[in-house]
């Protein structure tokens, strides 16, 4: 009778021929006669596993030697026709996720050039067990050596020893066969899986090394990963990165996961909740699970509740499942410069910040501060664009609000966002220097700032910065007004009033000025105060909100005729003078305009001089005076030619359109349209395009091309969403029409 079917035998002599070692010899140390050795060598005996064992150590095998054993007839799934489907079912329901899923199955069906290993990583509760585990229910079959699964999340005290261990087990291995050394598991592992098909899902990975001695050598054996990190070190592996999924996805979710509970939902309630959740699976189905349930909590109670983001985290925790505590465990292993900058980077108050940012806020350089966001973003715990700009999901910034920033003393918090916004006022007031190099700029803190290295080569890349940087802007205006520090909470408002303008992003203009009304008034600094009234004015005044303009051009009259300010008073009388031609009393507009002119060609303000000049002649065309209108348009547009001022040459353009317009000279009006539209493009101005659009749409309904005028309509309304009709002739006339 021969045992040695799978060559056992014929390995030992091998390898105790190489390593010369006699039969004699090794049979004293494998506590083992000569003569059973050599019957075993000879295949007409059978060794036992602990005789296995003992030669796959003495001679070094790494259970290479120890996997050819065969103990009567073969033991392992494969061998004796049936498997292990050990996968646990993934969560119910499992919603979307399809672009993520199909990379999952297309590695399996040999789509992909990823070898044996796909690695599933993401932030904490984006589902990347659900997806792993759909994916391997989807590819079963196709492993009928059995499916796998082991959660390496937990605290192992044998390490991958253990994993190890387990893993031999569950393919037919009793513990006595099993070699002391990890690295003889690992052969023994290796080798015993050569042949087969057989799947295996590793969950909470935390490391490439941890799972090194586990992965197959053959191309039969396939390995599904899912990891809080993106295992870069596992570079032959095909990589899925899962995000937070779309907001009609999270919304299905929460409606599926709710059931009865849920369907009472308005759809903005619905949508409300899932925002609330930062639209992280685990949180939703935490959320939704409390409906389900039958909790006490109504829809609409849930939702006010969530909205209070102090208390935001305690509602994602119902016993089981804790949008905290997995958190936690992604912060547990950073080290003490990586939670030091994750706690400074939840200071940031903006929806994104730029990597020069994140280097002043930490007060490192920005090659380090690259460095280690990029750690950071490798654990999932923020977001670093192409761009280098970092953001932080709403629900890891409440956490480490919570969690981490206590550790940061007080004054370092305080000292990092002062040093930030110092360096974003430096960039803005050059940017908007750059915007508008004529306007009147009144001396500000930052003079005294370090100069900052960062230089903007022209006017289109500083009004870039603003597009990018805006809302963080308005958004350290607004803690700055809440820390107390005032100044910096009226300069961030001022220098941002240019580019609100060349943008009509009312709102937020809006915002930040009466942020800096108020903390003005309550510095008692009345100069600023006065300059802030006044541009809060305009802003509600080119909105088309006029009688609270008046009311903020006549307070800031009365503050710099107090301080006897005769340039502020005269920009008081003009801004005075445009909100009364808009509410169409125009002898009082004239005199005002009138008066504006004169002070400013006899100061050489030329900028002013031309702003008021094409207000006089919006006056001109509203009074029938449409060749005077056209001529001081005209001059106007020559002057900000000459000062460079293209986006007010472009306003001056269509406002020589509509003296045309309104003169019934419809040819000449179309042409200085289509030439204000051409240069509107240039200048990145939309609103200026989009009352040039609006001018000719009126044009083509006044000669009875009624759908051509819808259409140009249209494209207006595409480009800024309708313009006030009591600010712009053009609008009135298609509201009429």
């Amino acid at each position: 009778m021969t045992w040695d079917t799978y060559g056992f035998g014929k390995e030992l002599r091998r390898r105790r021929t190489e390593k010369k070692i006699s039969l004699d010899t090794l049979s004293a140390q494998v506590f083992c006669s000569r003569s059973q050795l050599s019957r075993v060598e000879n295949g007409t005996a059978r060794a036992t596993p602990e005789q296995a064992a003992d030669c796959d150590r003495v001679l070094d095998a790494r259970g290479e030697l120890l996997a050819l054993l065969v103990d009567g007839e073969p033991s392992t799934p494969s061998a004796t026709g049936q498997s292990l489907l050990g996968l646990p079912a993934p969560p119910s329901p499992f919603v979307g996720r399809r672009e993520e899923l199909r990379a999952v199955t297309d590695h399996f069906e040999g789509s992909h050039d990823g070898g044996s290993l796909c690695v599933i990583s993401g932030m904490p509760g984006a589902g990347k067990t659900a997806l792993a585990l759909q994916g391997a229910r989807a590819v079963s079959d196709s492993f009928p050596d059995g499916c796998l699964f082991l959660d390496l999340g937990g605290p192992s005290p044998h390490g991958v020893q253990g994993m190890l261990s387990c893993l031999l087990g569950l393919i037919g291995f009793a513990e006595a066969q099993l070699p002391s050394q990890p690295d003889a598991l690992g052969n023994l592992w290796r080798s015993s899986i050569r042949d087969k098909r057989l799947l295996l899902v590793l969950d909470n990975v935390r490391s490439g090394q941890d799972i090194a001695p586990l992965l197959p050598a053959g191309p039969s054996c396939k390995v599904i990963v899912t990891s809080r990190r993106r295992l870069s070190s596992l570079d032959d592996a095909t990589h899925v990165s899962v995000g937070v999924p779309q907001r009609t996805e999270a919304e299905v979710l929460f409606r599926v996961v709710g059931g009865k509970g849920a369907a009472g939902a308005t759809q903005a309630e619905a949508r409300a909740i899932v925002e609330h959740c930062g639209r992280l699976p685990l949180a939703v189905r935490i959320v939704a699970g409390r409906l389900r349930s039958g909790s006490t909590l109504s829809v609409a109670e849930l939702e006010r509740r969530l909205s209070r983001e102090a208390h935001r985290l305690d509602l994602l925790d119902d016993g089981d499942r804790s949008v905290s505590a997995a958190l936690g465990v992604s912060c547990h292993d950073l080290r003490p410069e990586q939670r030091r900058l994750l706690a400074l980077l939840a200071l940031h108050p903006g929806p994104s910040i730029g990597i020069d940012g994140v280097a002043v806020l930490a007060g490192i350089t920005p090659h380090r501060a690259l460095t280690l966001v990029e750690t950071l973003a490798d654990a999932y715990l923020v977001t670093c664009e192409p761009s280098h700009r970092v953001t932080m999901h709403s629900l890891v910034r409440q956490f480490v609000r919570t969690s981490l920033l206590p550790a940061v003393a007080v004054e370092e918090q305080r000292a990092a966002l002062r040093r930030l916004m110092e360096h974003s006022l430096q960039l803005a007031v050059a940017a908007d220097s750059l915007l508008t190099p004529q306007r009147f700029r009144p001396p500000v803190v930052q003079d005294h700032f370090p100069k900052s290295a960062w230089k903007f080569s022209d006017r289109a890349e500083g009004v870039l910065w603003l597009e990018s940087e805006w809302e963080s802007l308005v958004a350290l205006c607004r803690t700055s007004a809440d820390l107390g520090l005032s100044s910096m909470c009226w300069q961030l408002a001022f220098v941002l009033r240019d580019f609100f303008f060349l943008t009509k992003r009312w709102g937020s203009w809006i915002e930040t000025h009466m942020k800096a009304v108020e903390a003005a008034r309550a510095a008692g600094a009345r100069t600023w105060l006065a300059i802030s009234l006044s541009n809060l004015g305009v802003a509600h005044s080119d909105r088309g909100d006029l009688t609270m303009a008046v009311d903020c051009f006549r307070q800031a009259l009365a503050l710099y005729q107090e301080l006897e300010d005769d340039a502020g008073v005269v920009t008081s009388v003009s801004n005075l003078a445009w909100a009364e031609l808009y509410l169409g009393e125009y002898k009082a507009s004239m005199v005002g305009l009138h008066t504006a002119l004169k002070y400013y060609r006899r100061t050489e303000n030329r900028r002013n001089a031309a702003i008021t000049l094409r207000g006089i002649a919006l006056l001109e065309a509203e009074l029938d005076r449409c060749s005077a209108a056209v001529e001081h348009a005209g001059q106007a547009r020559a002057e900000f030619h000459a000062l460079g001022l293209e986006l007010d040459a472009v306003m001056s353009v269509n406002c020589a359109a509509w003296a045309y317009f309104c003169s019934g000279d419809h040819r000449s009006a179309a042409a200085r349209y289509e030439e204000a539209l051409t240069l509107a493009e240039s200048c990145a101005s939309s609103h200026e395009q989009a009352r040039a659009l609006t001018g000719l749409g009126n044009i083509r309904w006044a000669n009875g091309h009624r759908q051509a005028a819808t259409d140009l309509w249209e494209r207006a309304d595409a480009l800024c969403g309708g313009l006030p009709s009591v600010m712009l002739g053009e609008a009135r006339v298609r509201l009429a029409s």
